[in-house]
């Protein structure tokens, strides 16, 4: 029997397995392409969204809604300062605008008019500085109104609209997905996948040929990548042809940081099941080792907006040197020179989570 005939053999009982599990499809292949395809739908092309703007009834309420009413920008309503309160807690309006008291003005036209009011009052503006809306939004009234009681700019300024390729959300979130894919392929693929056979007593049986047991652990790895290749192949065409999201540093580096990728949460899947003995233990484990790297790993934000004190932590995430990777060869044409220290951070979790799970590998 050739040295090679019971690794092959392996990997084509697990290629065999696969196929005969409908669901076990639809998540590795269709769910990523729904995911990519809802999430598109939701932020390509959408227009820009309007501040929402509640102004408290009283005075000067008309007058600033009038001001507010010459920018496009703005979506403004004049309510009762209980219900502003209310729909800026809710979120549902990024900023309360309250007007102040006005001298007595002598009219001459309704524009005139509306002017000196708003230079006589005084405007005070609530919301919420934790929210980035809220600020901005803030500012953006400022502008408008001030504007609006006659003041000019010293500087002209006009506005040019660029779209860059690879500038947009999809663009960003395709190298999120492909991450997430790996991770939970790699994880729930082989890690659950061992755990069954402990159950079923299919290890004992395979530890008593004369089979290497390296040789199981790397059939059911390879296996594994086996699956994810269409997958990815599948996502990258597809985003292309529908987003036009494409990789400015080529496909071959995407390829290889992929198969890298896989490897790794491969090692880590083995690592996890290495001991574990039921489904309510591999899915405990599976999960405290997930959630650090779906809250932290930067597959729908970027995170750098987490602390700085936390970055150290976060750069040594199996997820996030992936996902940092893809996205520096993807969007702005880097070279595996330039993402080097990222593989470098991949190559350690894979040689070190596959070197222990061999060692710790629990065969009944």
């Amino acid at each position: 029997m050739s040295r090679w005939a019971p690794l092959r053999q392996l990997i084509w009982a697990r290629l065999r397995e696969f196929t005969r599990e409908p669901a076990s499809i639809f998540w590795v292949y269709g769910f990523p392409l729904i995911m990519i395809v809802t999430l598109g739908m939701a932020f390509q092309g959408q227009p820009i969204e309007k501040i929402r703007v509640a102004i408290e009834r009283g005075s000067l309420d008309d007058v600033i809604a009038e001001g507010l009413a010459r920018s496009e920008r703005f979506e403004s309503q004049i309510i009762s300062a209980e219900e502003a309160r209310v729909e800026l807690r809710t979120g549902r309006v990024d900023l309360i605008i309250r007007g102040g008291s006005v001298a007595t003005l002598e009219p001459t036209s309704s524009t005139v008019v509306d002017l000196d009011e708003l230079r006589a009052g005084t405007l005070e503006f609530l919301y919420d500085d934790t929210r980035p809306g809220s600020v901005l939004a803030r500012d953006a009234a400022d502008q408008a109104l001030q504007r609006a009681a006659g003041r000019t700019d010293p500087v002209s300024t006009t506005d040019t609209i660029v779209e860059e390729p690879g500038s947009g959300y999809v663009d960003f979130l395709v190298p999120g997905l492909i991450g997430l894919s790996l991770m939970g392929g790699g994880m729930w693929g082989v890690g659950y996948a061992i755990v069954d056979m402990r159950i079923r007593k299919l290890l004992k049986r395979f530890v008593a040929t004369p089979m290497r047991r390296s040789d199981f652990l790397i059939g059911i790895m390879t296996s594994r990548l086996l699956f994810l290749i269409p997958e990815f192949v599948l996502l990258l065409v597809f985003a292309k042809l529908a987003f036009g999201v494409q990789s400015q540093g080529g496909y071959l580096p995407v390829a290889l940081l992929i198969l890298l990728g896989a490897i790794q949460f491969s090692g880590i899947g083995l690592l996890v099941a290495s001991r574990a003995a039921t489904i309510e233990t591999i899915s405990g484990l599976m999960n405290l080792v997930m959630l650090p790297m779906w809250i932290f790993g930067g597959v729908f934000f970027s995170n750098e907006r987490f602390p700085d004190f936390l970055q150290p932590m976060i750069a040594v995430l199996p997820l996030t040197p992936l996902i940092n990777s893809l996205r520096l060869v993807m969007l702005e044409g880097a070279t595996l020179i330039d993402v080097a220290p990222q593989i470098g951070i991949m190559a350690i979790w894979s040689a070190a989570t596959f070197s222990i799970a061999l060692a710790t590998f629990k065969w009944k």
